[in-house]
């Protein structure tokens, strides 16, 4: 049962590594640029400063992850910290993927034994200039999320949003089926179905474990997919019966409702 094959299908993860060695200063990372970051203490400490949240000293190697554009800052201890920083993206910012988590993650390395051998690999790229060394440590950061989801969902570290839906088995098997089959006319009590609830403790436990309702969540992904098939060049015929929708009319009367564009002005705004 691969939970993350569609999403990662549709929106493809591209990661790039800006930053390895020592950090001597302070730095600072905005939210306005729709990245989310990943950062990774080797060696020393640093003081973790996230918009509108406590510091945090961090003194083990650790990483430190947000999934979700935030303002934040790292400043190095009295002895330095040794680092590596990256950035990525899904291609679209309302993708479930760029949602799935509310806030930042931060684990000791030591925690990560599933990730340790792609840790060491980065890790050994970022020590030492080599031919396509700056490629090898973004492929290398892209392998790195993926099994830190991977992490995630099979621990069950998350109480709320997507990962924590994908790692309820009920739930994944409803969700995985939205994935797959966006295009089904699916109705509440088929998707109740899917996850073998009824549809009363299938909508309440949809609800509290992905903060919305299976209608809306289902609306959000039509969309996203449909962007993401927009971006493509796919024919705005074709887009809406391939996410379940009758035809254009419909598919832009979901998108005025949702982004305030028809599907057209949004692939100019896009531009």
């Amino acid at each position: 049962m691969d939970r993350l094959a569609a999403l990662l299908q549709h929106f493809h993860l591209r990661a790039r590594i800006f930053n390895s060695g020592p950090l001597c200063e302070a730095s600072r990372y905005d939210s306005t640029d729709g990245l989310g970051h990943i950062h990774l203490l080797k060696k020393g400490s640093l003081r973790l400063q996230v918009d509108g949240a406590p510091d945090r000293l961090v003194t083990e190697p650790s990483l430190i992850f947000f999934l979700q554009p935030t303002g934040h800052s790292l400043v190095p201890g009295a002895a330095g910290a040794e680092t590596v920083c990256g950035d990525f993206s899904f291609g679209s910012a309302r993708n479930p993927l760029s949602r799935a988590l509310s806030g930042p993650i931060l684990l000791e390395l030591a925690q990560l034994d599933g990730l340790s051998r792609t840790l060491e690999l980065l890790f050994d790229e970022a020590l030492i200039e080599r031919c396509g060394r700056q490629a090898a440590m973004d492929r290398l950061c892209e392998l790195l999320i993926i099994q830190l989801f991977r992490h995630l969902m099979d621990r069950e570290e998350i109480d709320v949003g997507l990962l924590a839906g994908l790692a309820d088995p009920r739930l994944a098997r409803a969700l995985m089926a939205l994935h797959d089959q966006p295009q089904a006319p699916w109705t509440l009590a088929q998707m109740a179905s899917e996850a073998g609830m009824s549809r009363a403790r299938f909508a309440a436990a949809f609800r509290e474990t992905l903060g919305q309702t299976p209608g809306d969540y289902l609306t959000q992904w039509r969309i996203s997919l449909a962007q993401s098939l927009l971006l493509q060049g796919r024919p705005t015929d074709w887009v809406a019966h391939a996410v379940g929708y009758s035809g254009p009319p419909a598919l832009a009367k979901v998108f005025r409702q949702s982004l305030g564009l028809s599907p057209t002005q949004w692939l100019k705004s896009s531009d």
